[in-house]
């Protein structure tokens, strides 16, 4: 499994450069969190990451984005692969309505016209849902609808979706935010677990959270209204929690602002 690299990364909407000059090395088989007030531009990074961003109509990317020193905004580049091998999940749970729990597993395969033996299929949906420590809590209700289950285990079925299509990284837009207590402890050792196979990326503006489920920490922040975000400090979370180097860090942290 190969880092991810970003480099001298801007990002815009129109004439609002949401986020400037961003360049960090993100490690592979590890948890990077991204931290910073809201505004900063976490989310719009996060998207562009994997080329969603450019889907929004006027939107601009400046910089690169490697994964394995591919340049994923290479001009030979699908964007439709590079969602496939940097898979998203968002703030809410959205599986997809009107489809099984197997079949929203099996979705994002069935999308790339990828015909499966029966077999193989529930294999995959088996693996997909052990992965995202759901299978026990479903395998003797596939056939029911995804929208059936509550909350967490949506949100772990909607991981279960990206693992399918075999992503190398797993990009996480503050997939806690609409969760209670317990689903959101199911998630980051869930998080916790997918590390050893996969980058995780995610959001987030729980700093206990970030402090809990990280190896590494990113936080940005913006000189003020309609000014672009810029990340501030990058580094190992005990560093970052512990020893900041900047003081818009620890003032953060400190919730002193933000």
């Amino acid at each position: 499994m190969s880092e991810l690299a970003i480099t001298g990364f801007s990002a815009s909407y129109g004439s609002f450069r949401a986020v400037a000059d961003v360049g960090l090395t993100i490690a592979a088989r590890a948890v990077t969190a991204f931290i910073g007030p809201s505004g900063c531009g976490k989310s719009t990074l996060l998207r562009s990451i994997n080329r969603l961003h450019e889907t929004v109509p006027g939107a601009t990317v400046s910089g690169t984005v490697t994964l394995g020193g591919e340049d994923l905004y290479g001009r030979a580049v699908d964007p439709v692969e590079v969602r496939r091998r940097v898979g998203m999940v968002f703030q809410r749970p959205n599986p997809f309505p009107g489809l099984s729990i197997r079949d929203n597993v099996l979705a994002g395969v069935k999308l790339r016209r990828h015909r499966l033996a029966k077999a193989a299929a529930d294999n995959l949906v088996e693996v997909s849902l052990r992965a995202a420590n759901l299978w026990d809590e479903v395998k003797d209700r596939l056939g029911k609808s995804g929208t059936s289950l509550s909350g967490g285990q949506q949100q772990r079925l909607c991981i279960a979706r990206a693992i399918a299509v075999e992503p190398a990284v797993l990009l996480m837009d503050e997939p806690c935010s609409a969760l209670d207590p317990l689903s959101t402890l199911a998630i980051e050792d869930l998080m916790a677990s997918l590390r050893q196979d996969y980058t995780v990326v995610i959001v987030t503006h729980n700093m206990q959270q970030a402090a809990r489920i990280s190896d590494a920490t990113a936080f940005f922040s913006t000189d003020g209204p309609r000014q672009p975000g810029r990340l501030i400090e990058y580094g190992p979370t005990t560093t970052i929690f512990s020893r900041p180097a900047e003081q818009a860090t620890a003032d953060y942290i400190a919730g002193r602002f933000g």
